[in-house]
């Protein structure tokens, strides 16, 4: 058999033309202009059978420069993380695979159960007090933050400093013209967000301000002093979007006040794989849990006194009542909530936190040994397992000198922060070795010069 599959035969063919009334492929398409059909033939190469594709297909994937065979410095929102190997087991299970909207509670109890787990766990790590199935990925899950702000406050004011992710503040640009929000970007100091500015900026028309935790550059930013500036305006809400696997170590933005905090969990159990999918979080107080975008799994009884889960508040969302809805969005990412869930069971409550303090360990290991190299760290401030590094020519004729060596190196700042042109932006996870560490730094230095 050359086909994986079965393919259509010229039999299927006509006996579906013949269905439809026509007698041919050209007469089925008659009705589309001559004008803009295509007359030509495609350039696609001729069909190959199964064994000569995936030869041709593995050849190429082979040409990717992928985390088993480099190591990887390369962060700024997708890092390569410890994946435990039971989490691919459990994903890949049919019951979870090929499952989708969980509406039938009779049929659906591993699966709601597997994301109420994730909601508690998410609502532990974040110190709030409800948490969503999940939502897309971090961007989107900050977007709909900031409009929950807006619809709740009926405020058009929207606070949001240069150290949150560029792509997340695309993200939140994108939601704000269908909404004519105005966004207010705040600039950064030091690496940090500048307090300065963004108390004068706060007034009785702002309905959000949004920071980061740790930030874009690794920073771990003083959310109690945000706290102090934003309560003095009365409705003023406090999102936080964060790295949960930080959360491990640093103190929750709950305990600062946030009223929002919102993140991505693929640094639990998802792999980079070119940059999704992923998974967001969107965690919040009790008395907004109404107004929470995408899907919640609550916990109740039977009509025997059994323990069950149930999807709840649905009221809240499009499909059952589209004039009340609080946002477009209806699904949820579950699979990879159901990875991420399976990986934090796994590492469990300690092995979080080690794991959060070997990325901190190993990171400030990386510059001590940068700066012993004569390599400029910029931001000198608490941070996580990021750090900016600044260098004596491009980053990317850098980086693909580092990937002649078996390197992937970190981002180039220069494309999103003008300012910052010939910077690094560095990450250093759990999984990078002490050894890797070392080559890193003596080949940057080679470079370096």
């Amino acid at each position: 058999m050359e086909f994986r599959y079965l393919p259509m035969t010229d039999t299927d063919k006509q006996e579906m033309l013949a269905a439809i009334g026509v007698e041919s492929t050209e007469e089925l398409f008659s009705d589309i202009s001559d004008e803009v059909r295509f007359k030509q033939e495609l350039q696609l190469k001729k069909p190959a059978n199964e064994s000569a594709l995936m030869k041709e297909l593995t050849d190429m994937a082979g040409k990717n420069a992928n985390l088993k065979a480099y190591s990887s410095f390369l962060g700024a929102g997708v890092y390569d993380h410890h994946i435990p190997s039971v989490v691919d087991h459990v994903i890949s299970r049919s019951e979870f695979y090929t499952a989708y909207t969980p509406y039938q509670p009779e049929i659906s109890q591993g699966e709601l159960q597997a994301i109420f787990e994730f909601q508690t766990m998410i609502c532990e790590l974040t110190g709030m007090e409800v948490a969503n199935s999940s939502m897309y990925d971090g961007g989107t899950a900050l977007a709909e933050g900031v409009t929950l702000s807006a619809g709740q406050t009926r405020r058009k004011k929207i606070i949001v400093s240069k150290t949150v992710h560029p792509e997340s503040r695309a993200v939140i640009h994108s939601y704000a013209r269908g909404q004519n929000l105005e966004i207010v970007e705040i600039e950064y100091d030091k690496g940090l967000t500048n307090l300065e500015q963004l108390n004068n900026e706060l007034d009785e028309n702002t309905a959000s301000v949004v920071m980061q935790y740790p930030n874009f550059f690794g920073q771990v930013e003083p959310l109690n002093d945000v706290n102090e500036m934003i309560r003095k305006q009365k409705k003023t809400m406090f999102i936080v979007s964060s790295n949960p696997l930080a959360l491990g170590y640093l103190t929750p933005p709950g305990d600062f006040g946030a009223d929002i905090v919102v993140g991505d969990t693929q640094v639990f159990g998802i792999p980079s794989q070119f940059g999704g999918p992923h998974c967001g979080y969107f965690a919040t107080t009790d008395k907004l849990k109404r107004k929470v975008p995408g899907r919640l799994v609550g916990q109740t009884t039977d009509e025997d006194g059994e323990r069950g889960f149930v999807l709840t508040l649905q009221a809240r969302e499009q499909h059952i009542r589209r004039d009340k809805a609080t946002s477009n969005i209806c699904s949820n990412q579950a699979l990879n909530a159901l990875a991420s869930s399976v990986a934090m069971s796994s590492i469990g409550k300690r092995g979080l936190r080690k794991m959060a303090v070997l990325n901190m360990q190993k990171a400030r290991y990386a510059k001590q040994q940068l700066e012993a190299a004569g390599i400029l760290v910029v931001f000198t401030g608490p941070f996580f397992n990021e750090l900016v590094v600044r260098l004596p020519e491009s980053v990317a004729n850098i980086n693909e000198k580092l990937l002649d060596s078996g390197i992937i190196g970190g981002y180039d700042l220069g494309m999103t922060y003008p300012e910052l042109k010939d910077h690094m932006l560095l990450a250093v996870t759990e999984n990078r070795t002490k050894e890797e560490i070392d080559t890193f730094v003596k080949e940057l230095g080679d470079i370096h010069g």
